[in-house]
């Protein structure tokens, strides 16, 4: 039975995500507080379901309680159990919360839009540790519901890299776990041919391959990751997200990302994220082979 539960701050698009798991064939379940998982996941067992997904409700207690004993139960009782958990930048939920006029949970007569999303992001700072964070900052929700579609894809029982191209002048990412540098290499950016194209297309591809540069970064951040994601693996890790970023995240990240995804493919289960890239441009999760 396959049980993914989604937490993470309000506005960081957990209604998107629930709705997206429901597509992908998951029974899903809205708004569950902690203490009613088991019991929950018990009833959906028994009326036959065997893919769920449950959006915990952040209201019943400071940093979910007893969600981590939840976990653990259900895992031993046969379920794979994964937590999805959404963040985004302060300044980005500040907006969402703007436009759409929604008041914040735990936003009270003290306190300001802003001291409730950091104080709620306190509350959950220790769920956060228990499962994946994805980065939903500046991200529209088809490309969120791209990425959910990928994600289910993907064996849990593998450890399974995510490389994130990035843009630094629009912040790093919140879900990396290591951050690469790419911004001392030639930019493609000041070739007037250049400048509207990617990383993904061929002229740019030709013109980051003739810098000796660009090779020995690529080198060096490959056998960093090579030499480690094994360790990763071992501490029982199901993700490991590397984000290379660049100025504008349009072309030197998005090429080494883009190399970097085809040299562990063969070996591992990889997501593939261009997050200053239009939306769509998720690649499909490239399966292990064996």
């Amino acid at each position: 039975m396959d049980l993914m539960l989604i937490g993470g701050v309000s506005g960081s698009g957990k209604n998107v995500a629930l709705a997206a798991f429901e597509d992908a064939g998951y029974y899903a379940v809205n708004n569950l507080p902690v203490p009613l998982l088991e019991q929950t996941a018990t009833y959906l067992e028994r009326a036959g379901q065997e893919r769920v997904a449950v959006a915990l409700d952040v209201k019943t207690g400071p940093g979910l309680p007893g969600l981590a004993e939840a976990m653990a139960t259900l895992s031993q009782r046969g379920w794979q159990v994964r937590l999805l958990y959404l963040d985004a930048t302060v300044e980005t939920l500040v907006k969402r919360f703007s436009e759409t006029r929604r008041r914040h949970p735990f936003s009270s007569g003290d306190r300001t839009l802003t001291e409730a999303i950091e104080y709620e992001r306190d509350l959950l700072a220790h769920a956060r540790q228990l499962g994946i964070t994805f980065d939903t900052s500046e991200l529209p929700a088809a490309s969120l519901r791209g990425w959910i579609k990928d994600f289910v894809s993907v064996d849990a029982s593998q450890i399974t890299l995510q490389v994130e191209s990035f843009g630094f002048k629009h912040g790093v990412p919140l879900d990396a776990d290591l951050v690469f540098d790419a911004r001392c290499l030639p930019n493609p950016h000041y070739e007037p041919a250049l400048s509207p194209l990617t990383g993904k297309d061929a002229d740019v591809v030709a013109f980051l391959e003739a810098i000796p540069e660009v090779e020995r970064m690529y080198t060096d951040i490959y056998h960093f990751v090579a030499s480690w994601l094994p360790d990763y693996a071992r501490d029982n890790r199901n993700y490991l997200t590397v984000a290379i970023g660049c100025t504008g995240g349009q072309h030197r990240s998005v090429y080494l990302v883009e190399r970097l995804a085809q040299a562990f493919s063969p070996r591992y289960q990889v997501l593939v994220r261009h997050r200053e890239l239009a939306p769509g441009d998720v690649a499909p999760a490239k399966p292990m082979s064996t």
